[in-house]
């Protein structure tokens, strides 16, 4: 996937969850931009910490820059939650994913569980539906991504539907895809929120199977580029 035009700046400080003040790099101008990200955004909110906005042209917009990655130690970590739905949905497409090939047809957002919607369902004439949720991963210690990056009650809820499924007879697939390729493997952040790590370990037993997804971000050219990272 690939995101131009961008814009380059630095960050200033990020408030009200939504929002990032954003000193820009060639002209300098201060600018807030849409921060789509409602966790803590843990070891990414440095001041001056360098950034990618793009621009919306939706002309009502009251805040046209949208914050797209910031840059730690030299490395770029996609902040923007709405973007995996979209490169899993392209991964899909293309069968880059081994674990979900053979599937003729793809839906989204379909309504399932207690007023829930599946980001993915997946369905063949000669297989079981698959039901894929979808998470964004940017948090790194220990050198490992880690998810959640703060008490999330909507990723819970999510995978105690999903582990209902499963008992029900369904195949269910969490994906989480991380948006930065500085990780040496992927794991719950237990610490941070010990009932979506419980509900995980639930999830396993029953059944839910897990996908890592990693992707690499390049900036070049005037264009942040997100490429899947295939295994060796």
């Amino acid at each position: 996937m690939i995101i131009a035009p961008i814009t380059e700046g630095h960050l200033i400080k990020r408030y009200k969850r939504f929002l990032a003040d954003i000193r820009l790099k060639d002209s300098h101008e201060i600018i807030t931009a849409h921060c789509p990200n409602s966790g803590a955004m843990l070891g990414l909110l440095q001041e001056n910490n360098a950034v990618v906005l793009s621009l919306s042209e939706n002309p009502n917009r009251k805040y046209p820059y949208t914050l797209e990655a910031v840059q730690v130690d030299q490395t770029w970590v996609g902040v923007n939650t709405s973007l995996p739905n979209e490169l899993v949905a392209v991964a899909l497409q293309a069968d880059t994913i081994p674990e979900l090939t053979g599937y003729d047809h793809l839906k989204r957002e379909v309504k399932y569980g207690f007023n829930s919607r599946i980001d993915f369902l997946l369905t063949a004439a000669d297989k079981s539906p698959c039901y894929v949720e979808v998470k964004n991963v940017h948090l790194r210690r220990h050198e490992m991504a880690e998810f959640p990056d703060c008490v999330t009650a909507r990723g819970t809820k999510h995978l105690t539907e999903l582990t209902t499924l499963v008992n029900q007879g369904q195949r269910c697939v969490m994906i989480y895809v991380v948006q930065r390729d500085d990780c040496q493997g992927f794991q719950v952040a237990a610490d941070l929120d010990p009932t979506y790590a419980k509900a995980s370990v639930l999830a396993k037993q029953a059944g839910v199977e897990t996908i890592v997804l990693t992707y690499s971000l390049k900036l070049q050219n005037g264009a942040l580029t997100l490429g899947l990272n295939q295994p060796d």
